[in-house]
């Protein structure tokens, strides 16, 4: 079965972010679960399916929240795959809908942030992290996005000024998305080069922040979200694949390589058939390697597309070439709420495709495209993923 004919994602719902909170993972992914089915007017029984991704847990999982949240799914999974958590989920959740496994799935990703905890959550994070990394005073993702950062620059010629058209453009976005952290501040080029080195060619502003928050939708048929009557968006197609190019020195390119064109033939779309993009934007480079690979422009030649290409979710630039890129301003300027961020593109673009968007809405959007990118494992990100949402058709 190639297509997710009769599946519906519908109820986005943003929760909570704060750069710090004494609140747990589970208090965030609790509190997200019951926006997501108020705003869907589905009562807490009827959901028979759930579905988490958080990093901050601790010895709690999907399981033990059945519990505390009084749930009885006949359907879990718990989603460790970072930043294609959301795509990951979407996936598994919709093949439980098409097989009967479940009739209505809660896919939620949260996360807590106390005073220091993402330190500690660094240097825990893998047995490469553990042995590898943090004894030699390398912990944490800016040295690896660092280095992946210097050899993308040395090889294709990409200066800072290229990266801070991304950063300059989300926070534009941003600056029309409440709930994003960094949407009350404007950034100007001034700003953005004179910022503070982190690690290597990283800046301030080319590096994510990690807050508290959750993010999660709801998966049914198409039928029971109309009976409903709530506006929802299908699958034109959705792909994932993992330690993709493992034998690569440093990483250049993801999984998108093998599976973009089989994405688009699914969709029965092409790029220039997107009408809005959200990639997965820890670091401005690796939105660069998501867009080359996923076809808007060849190999080495983002920093070109950035330049000539308008991102705003407006189109309010004087360039002429338009793309709305991460429409809430994306990680970079709405924070990383830990593994919830998987969940951040999704639920931007299901927001814009059901008319939930307020003051950042794409015009006359009826496509839309998630990529997702997940799990920087010593070197390189593991997990890659991308999905084409569309309208439903009439």
């Amino acid at each position: 079965m190639k297509n997710y004919d009769g599946v519906a994602l519908l109820s986005p719902v943003s929760f909570g972010y704060s750069r710090q909170s004494a609140r747990s993972a589970a208090w965030f992914i609790g509190r997200t679960f019951q926006s997501v089915i108020d705003n869907a007017g589905v009562k807490k029984e009827d959901v028979d399916g759930f579905a988490v991704t958080s990093f901050s847990l601790g010895s709690d999982s999907v399981v033990t929240l059945t519990q505390q949240f009084q749930i009885t799914p006949r359907w879990i999974e718990q989603f460790p795959f970072g930043g294609a958590s959301g795509i990951i989920a979407l996936r598994r959740a919709a093949r439980a809908i098409q097989c009967g496994d479940a009739e209505i799935i809660a896919c939620i990703g949260g996360d807590a942030a106390a005073h220091r905890s993402f330190e500690h959550q660094a240097s825990i994070f893998s047995g490469f992290t553990i042995d590898a990394s943090f004894p030699y005073g390398a912990g944490g993702p800016n040295t690896a996005f660092s280095l992946i950062t210097q050899n993308y620059m040395e090889k294709y010629g990409t200066t800072r000024e290229d990266f801070a058209r991304i950063s300059l453009d989300q926070r534009y976005n941003a600056n029309h998305y409440s709930p994003a952290l960094l949407g009350h501040k404007t950034l100007s080029l001034n700003e953005y080069m004179k910022a503070r080195q982190i690690a290597g060619p990283l800046h301030l502003f080319d590096c994510v922040m990690p807050c508290a928050g959750g993010e999660g939708f709801l998966v049914m048929s198409e039928d029971r979200a109309r009976h409903l009557k709530q506006p929802y968006c299908v699958i034109r197609s959705a792909q994932e694949l993992h330690n993709a190019h493992p034998t690569d020195e440093i990483q250049l390119r993801g999984g998108w390589t093998e599976f973009a064109e089989a994405l688009y033939d699914t969709a029965e779309v092409g790029p220039d058939e997107i009408d809005l993009v959200q990639t997965y934007d820890d670091y401005p480079v690796i939105s660069m390697l998501q867009l080359e690979d996923l076809g808007f422009c060849k190999k080495g030649d983002a920093r070109v597309f950035v330049q000539e290409t308008d991102m705003r979710f407006d189109g309010s630039g004087t360039l002429s070439k338009k793309l709305p890129h991460n429409t809430n301003g994306g990680q970079l300027s709405a924070g990383q709420a830990g593994a919830a961020a998987g969940y951040l593109g999704l639920n931007e673009t299901l927001r814009q495709l059901t008319d939930k968007a307020v003051n950042n809405s794409v015009p006359r959007a009826k496509v839309g495209l998630i990529s997702g990118f997940g799990m920087i494992n010593y070197d390189r990100g593991l997990c890659s993923g991308a999905a084409i949402l569309a309208r439903p058709k009439i």
